[in-house]
């Protein structure tokens, strides 16, 4: 018997892993979108700085969530790593988030805070989002086997059953 995986494993476990990204992702959207109005429209702060401030306290956010509960079965062992790489792919999405915002309110000229708010969570996030999943699965939250090899695809290999 093969100890490969079938490709409706493969894409079980993708969608079950992509299902929980989302949920994290859910959460922090709620705070990224709460901070972000909270600076831009109570504090009359500028929109990328908003943005900026926003972004950050939803990375904190999805770390802590990505680590202990949608990757929480992924290497563990090089935590300083897999953090300053969560942080570099964070700014990466940050940069793509907050883009779409200066370009939408700065480049084009639509101010209005439904602008602001679809330019940055929803067209700049979602693109955002795409990255940062790909990023984490693939260079920050990587799978290793029981020997401790990472496997090829990502995704722990499951255990070899003896025929009987």
């Amino acid at each position: 018997m093969s100890d490969r995986r079938t490709l409706r494993d493969r894409l079980r476990g993708i969608a079950r892993e992509a299902a929980k990204f989302g949920t994290v992702g859910a959460f922090g959207f709620l705070v990224n979108v709460l901070v972000f109005n909270l600076c831009g429209q109570a504090a009359g702060l500028a929109p990328v700085r908003s943005g900026v401030i926003a972004t950050t306290a939803a990375i904190c956010t999805n770390y802590l969530g990505n680590r202990y509960w949608t990757y929480r079965h992924r290497d563990k062992t090089g935590r300083s790593r897999e953090a300053g790489l969560f942080l570099l792919f964070s700014c990466v999405g940050m940069v793509i988030e907050n883009g779409a915002l200066a370009l939408s309110h700065y480049g084009f000229g639509f101010t209005s805070p439904l602008a602001d708010n679809l330019a940055k969570n929803v067209i700049g996030l979602g693109i955002g989002s795409l990255f940062r999943f790909w990023s984490y699965r693939t260079w920050v939250f990587r799978a290793v086997d029981e020997n401790g090899d990472e496997d090829e695809d990502g995704e722990p290999a499951p255990p070899v059953r003896a025929e009987v």
